[in-house]
């Protein structure tokens, strides 16, 4: 009988062991540390679900719950951690943008007439989590504003499911028409010349779309000046890209989740993805998706072949009429990659990080591609040893090298070109 709680204790350390583990490429370091917080992730989701199943709860809104749980047991375990982000001299502000929640980081104050950089953020988590004010982002954002004396302005725009495509959108172009006005411009002593966008993941998505809609709106006397795209979505077209197919149960974000944060968002039936899996919302028989639609987001034609490797296309020969009525599938406000030349080539000059290991890293390299081929200035940092989500991962208990390797080059980029 003594054995017996060894034998207990030894089969949950085994269970729980396998539970965590997943396979990763030699490159990733910190291997564990990823392992585990992704197995949070999923034990985050699957509970969700349940949930959701259960009718309790939708899963998204416990997928937060979840979420702001541990994060208040961070803070609990570790005062002094939560206290290092707070940057003496940096004011913080939570306002409304034309009746779009903000929260503003103020830099210390300059010399009398000195004007500041002024960047607009947007945070990431697939349209449906996340929020600036809280982890890296709210820490990441001080940091930005203290060291490159500069005004950021992080937009808490609506989320999935209280709202769909195009509201988060719409959301971030009014409040980024609003800081853009002289008067604000003005009132927080920001150079109109030097005003960014910037976002991760959907967040990069938005600063993308909302970067291009700027450029073309004549109404606008002050413009972004520059635009960076930390492992921006940006189409949903083809979701077997070689970086799909490579990366498609890595951690963080694997395939089949992304392909869920697209339906959410577009506010189609999530019955339909295993239809988009494999490609059928974009037969090649669908008259709407134009020849030259598809040349916008061909990876055989955009990618370099270090990247395409031995991967094939896959486009299905005849799909569902359903898949293709998936609203604003098409709409480039939510698929910046589908853009026409003459709109890319009024864009501001570009910064886009990539990943190795992460599904959308080709959605990045095909951007930064044509941005290039419209004549536009782009620096494509792409991160060898990498995975998606890295550049949120610099605020303890989940401070990553490659993470912190990373807001540097975010940092260091916006210090040399804004």
């Amino acid at each position: 009988m003594r054995l017996m709680p060894i034998v207990v204790t030894v089969v949950f350390t085994v269970a729980l062991a396998y539970y965590i583990y997943t396979p990763l490429p030699d490159a990733i370091q910190e291997q564990w540390k990823l392992m585990i917080l992704d197995a949070s992730f999923r034990t985050a989701m699957h509970l969700a679900s349940l949930k959701h199943w259960l009718g309790i709860d939708h899963y998204i809104t416990s997928i937060r719950g979840s979420m702001a749980v541990f994060e208040g047991t961070i803070k609990g375990f570790s005062s002094s951690e939560s206290d290092s982000v707070v940057i003496p001299g940096v004011k913080v502000s939570d306002i409304d943008f034309v009746g779009i929640p903000v929260r503003l980081y103020e830099p210390p104050a300059g010399g009398e007439g000195h004007l500041r950089r002024g960047l607009m953020y947007f945070h990431g988590g697939g349209w449906a989590l996340g929020s600036g004010k809280k982890g890296s982002y709210d820490a990441n954002s001080r940091i930005v504003s203290d060291e490159l004396n500069t005004v950021v302005v992080s937009v808490e725009y609506r989320l999935y499911p209280e709202v769909h495509f195009p509201v988060p959108y719409l959301d971030c172009l009014a409040a980024a028409k609003h800081f853009l006005s002289p008067e604000v411009l003005a009132k927080y002593a920001i150079d109109p010349e030097r005003v960014a966008v910037a976002g991760d993941s959907a967040g990069g998505n938005l600063a993308a779309a909302v970067a291009q809609a700027i450029s073309l709106d004549d109404s606008m006397s002050v413009k972004f000046s520059v635009q960076a795209l930390i492992y921006p979505v940006l189409q949903a077209l083809d979701f077997s890209t070689p970086s799909y197919i490579q990366n498609q149960h890595m951690p963080i974000l694997p395939r089949t989740l992304m392909v869920r944060f697209w339906l959410q968002y577009l506010g189609a039936d999530l019955s339909l993805l295993p239809q988009l899996m494999v490609n059928n919302h974009s037969a090649s028989h669908h008259s709407a998706i134009t020849p030259e639609l598809r040349s916008r987001a061909d990876w055989t034609t955009l990618l370099a072949q270090k990247y395409k490797k031995n991967h094939r296309p896959v486009v299905a020969e005849k799909g569902s009429n359903e898949a293709l009525k998936v609203p604003g599938l098409l709409d480039v406000r939510a698929s910046p990659l589908l853009a026409g030349p003459e709109v890319l080539a009024k864009c501001p000059r570009a910064y886009v990080i990539t990943c190795e290991y992460d599904v959308l890293r080709d959605d990045g390299l095909m951007y930064a591609r044509r941005l290039q081929d419209a004549g536009v200035t782009v620096t494509n940092d792409h991160i060898e040893d990498s995975f998606h989500g890295g550049f949120s991962l610099t605020v303890w208990p989940m401070e990553f090298d490659v993470g912190k390797r990373m807001f540097r080059g975010y940092l260091n980029w916006l210090q040399n070109n804004l």
